[in-house]
């Protein structure tokens, strides 16, 4: 299946630098909060014994791991202002990353509260382990969350993410926040450097209520009013060849969501096979703010659904997300690369980038002869100037993303600001050519086709 979700790989402003360093500086600022928590709220960190020593440091990466799912949460809550500085390719990165650390933590704190009461009473481990889960408040409800977790986090890796589908995939991660609202429970009831420390206990309390109020105002009440203010419907369902479905939408108020060429939405179709799951695409037409339009490759079961959506079915719409626009750019000389389904984005942005004045070259890769949809609205353009490449490399004779064959393809390459939209692959090929050629990191805008 094939989604879009922005991703520039190189395009950082000064601003958004400012804002990534900032939110860095506040998580770290944060870290060292819940260590001083952790010092001053407990009966002594490190006593006299091994065995509180070891329990008292599970009780840290306890908190720490708390804070950082909050943390975790708060960088996929579509908060505005995190959004339009840093981008949501840049919040789901570092969601990602600190998963991992998160993942890490809580194993680290299992052990560690199992080990400290092995030391403490002198038990073997299956003893210790079975001590912990019965003396403890609220063991049962930190299990089945603790579990939840470790089943999002293997899910994540780059095998298992491989072999789940989308679907399973999503509604397993939203089960993070069951998760949370479990461990929760256990912290505040079974945490020592809550239970006697009332300071304690507010703050942490404050965290995770605001937490959960930036997810139910973002990602909840905000889109539920949009939804019912734009009242989205499917207008119609082109088959545009080579695998391309686009879907046509219509809607009150168009204009008022604000959305440019090269951003996304996550769409969730309200009929049978579709209603379960949001999924993000591009959109493949610069708004009017009559109509929106998105392409999508037909390449798994629910994308390949999408030629059966009929005329009239309500759509949901959260958005718009992403930095993969117009606006990023300083060069009047642009370059538009697409590969497979990634010529939606690319195409909106042709589009923009004309209507703008600017000089627009687009080289579009297909491997089949016939993969290249939307070929004739890009050509519809004007002033525009297209090269298709189609062929295997086997055909072609080489990678048509080289270095030299990109220079012969676009001679004057170093002087364009580029955009590639396209498999990850390609991408990293047409990326890792363009700076050998000497094109600043700056002048290079990536949008791949993954938000998973």
């Amino acid at each position: 299946m094939t989604t879009y979700a922005a991703r520039p790989s190189a395009l950082r402003s000064s601003s958004s630098v400012r804002t990534g360093r900032l939110l860095r500086s506040v998580i770290v600022l944060g870290v060292l909060i819940v260590i001083v928590m952790w010092w001053a709220g407990g009966p002594g960190p490190f006593i006299t014994t091994p065995g509180a020593t070891v329990t008292s440091f599970g009780e840290l990466t306890g908190m720490v791991g708390g804070f950082l799912v909050c943390i975790q949460v708060l960088l996929i809550a579509r908060v505005p202002w995190l959004e339009r500085a840093i981008g949501m390719d840049h919040l789901v990165a570092w969601h990602r990353t600190l998963g991992a650390s998160v993942l890490f933590l809580i194993v680290t704190h299992v052990i560690a509260m199992i080990f400290g009461q092995q030391l403490i009473a002198s038990q073997a481990p299956w003893t210790a382990t079975f001590a912990v889960l019965t003396t403890y408040p609220d063991m049962l409800t930190a299990l089945i969350g603790t579990l939840l977790f470790w089943a999002i986090g293997i899910s994540s890796a780059r095998i298992p993410r491989q072999k789940l589908s989308y679907e399973i995939w999503y509604w397993l991660h939203t089960t993070a926040y069951v998760a949370v609202f479990l461990t929760f429970l256990h912290q505040i009831s079974a945490g020592v450097h809550f239970d006697s420390n009332p300071l304690n206990r507010a703050a942490w309390i404050a965290l995770y209520l605001a937490t959960a109020s930036a997810v139910l105002t973002w990602r909840v009440i905000l889109p539920a009013m949009a939804a019912w203010r734009h009242r989205l419907r499917v207008l119609s369902v082109v088959d545009e060849g080579a695998g391309i479905i686009s879907v046509w939408l219509e809607g009150k108020r168009l204009h008022e969501m604000k959305a440019v060429a090269g951003q996304f939405f996550l769409f969730r179709f309200l009929t049978r096979g579709h209603l379960l799951t949001a999924h993000p695409f591009s959109l493949s037409r610069a708004p009017d703010g009559k109509v929106l339009r998105i392409s999508v490759g037909a390449l798994g079961d629910h994308t390949s659904q999408f030629r059966h959506l009929k005329p009239g079915t309500l759509v949901f719409a959260e958005g718009p997300f992403g930095i993969f626009t117009a606006a990023r750019s300083t060069r009047r000389k642009i370059l538009l690369i697409a590969g497979g389904a990634g010529i939606g984005p690319i195409r909106a942005l042709a589009e923009d980038f004309v209507r703008h004045g600017r000089d627009v070259v687009v080289v579009y890769r297909s491997t089949p002869v016939n993969g290249l949809a939307l070929e004739h609205e890009l050509r519809a353009l004007s002033p525009i100037t297209i090269h298709t490449v189609v062929g295997s490399r086997r055909e072609l004779g080489g990678d048509p993303f080289d270095p030299k064959a990109l220079r012969r393809l676009v001679r004057d390459v170093r002087d364009r600001e580029v955009y590639i939209c396209g498999p990850t692959g390609m991408a990293t090929t047409v990326e890792a050519s363009l700076r050998s050629l000497g094109l600043p990191v700056q002048m290079i805008h990536r949008e791949e086709l993954s938000m998973a």
